[in-house]
């Protein structure tokens, strides 16, 4: 009679866990489409991770329990979301004062809480968290790329010295940090030195703020100054 039982849990488990190692591929596998650090192994790890400590706390310590024994299951949940923090913390950088990384970090902690959820026999909260996240990628993220910003009507002036390859580093820059730069006007300024000093006015589009681009642009050697300004050609629409 016991094996039974434990049969029929050990069937649960298993199908628990599989549901658990479905669901966060799922999510990983998006993390990989896009090329980011943490991708399908990931994230299946993580949710797998997080199911199986959840279904140890669940089903675990069953044959412990007694008149004089009582178990917190919570506890293992608990610690299961702070160890995620950790390893979610490991995917975030920052480069040039730009932080990088919380999305995928956000995924790390999703799939944990999908492995949680398929270990404490919830499929369906942990299949409909998987959709959403799924429509919070491919829906929300475009349009919230679609919504207008300041930063539509607004120029860089950049200025820099000629002959240094500057403009090279310039396109770099803005490129690796996700922006597509449309060069409005270039005029060259002849220096008492007898140097040239180049000022172009660009139109940068992108999804980070334009000034996080405008301090990074700052910073290039060779690059005189730098200042966003209005766009006065534009109309409104």
């Amino acid at each position: 009679m016991g094996w039974a039982w434990a049969s029929e849990t050990t069937v649960t488990e298993l199908q628990l866990l599989g549901l658990a190692f479905v669901l966060c591929s799922i999510i990983g596998l998006e993390r990989q489409f896009h090329q980011k650090s943490a991708g399908l192994r990931t994230h299946t790890l993580v949710g797998m991770g997080a199911a199986v400590f959840t279904l140890i706390s669940a089903y675990g310590f069953a044959h412990v329990l007694g008149a004089d024994v009582t178990l917190d299951p919570s506890r293992i949940a608990a610690q299961i979301v702070s160890g995620i923090g950790f390893l979610g913390a490991g995917v975030i950088f920052m480069r040039r004062d730009i932080v990088r990384g919380l999305t995928t970090a956000a995924t790390i902690w999703v799939s944990a809480a999908v492995g949680m959820a398929c270990g404490a026999g919830m499929p369906v909260l942990a299949i409909a968290t998987t959709g959403l996240h799924l429509a919070a990628i491919f829906v929300l993220a475009p349009i919230g790329r679609a919504l207008p910003t300041p930063d539509r009507r607004r120029l860089v002036a950049v200025r820099y010295r000629d002959g240094e390859g500057v403009l090279r580093s310039v396109l770099a820059t803005a490129t690796d940090m996700g922006f597509q730069a449309s060069i409005i006007s270039t005029s060259v300024d002849e220096q008492p030195s007898g140097a040239r000093v180049v000022a172009m006015t660009v139109r940068f589009r992108g999804r980070t703020p334009l000034r996080d681009l405008v301090t990074a642009l700052a910073e290039l050697s060779g690059v005189v100054g730098v200042q966003s300004q209005d766009d006065e050609t534009e109309d409104d629409d």
